[in-house]
């Protein structure tokens, strides 16, 4: 089992930032990949972004490249989404997932595929 915990979350005003951060702990040696995704009423979870467990390789959806940057700390094994120039279409609820799965050079970016999720984490922009 893999336990991930959000924070970070909040209230910011259009073109500002906030900073998620996921913390991992339990068989975290099992996890290929790390996503985060976004939820808003009514729909299903969208992918944002994701990084190799190990580092290195990262992906983004259209909608955010350029401005979302995710990334890896080893030591303390969390994964970070730093989100830049806030729009109010970024309000979500932010869940972080783990895929276990190798697929080559691939992301998963449907969030069936991912097998651990942790609570998310509220992000409102107001314009």
């Amino acid at each position: 089992q893999v336990q991930l915990v959000e924070s970070g979350g909040g209230l910011v005003q259009a073109g500002g930032s906030l900073r998620l951060s996921c913390a991992a702990s339990g068989s975290i040696f099992s996890i290929n990949t790390m996503g985060w995704f976004r939820q808003t009423p009514g729909k299903e979870r969208d992918f944002v972004a994701g990084i190799r467990w190990s580092g290195g390789s990262t992906a983004y959806s259209d909608s955010v490249k350029g401005r979302f940057t995710i990334s890896r700390d080893n030591a303390k094994n969390t994964v970070d989404l730093q989100m830049n120039s806030l729009k109010p279409e970024d309000t979500g609820v932010y869940y972080c997932a783990a895929d276990r799965r190798w697929r080559g050079s691939n992301f998963a970016r449907a969030s069936p595929a991912y097998d651990y999720w942790g609570q998310g984490t509220q992000v409102t922009v107001s314009s």
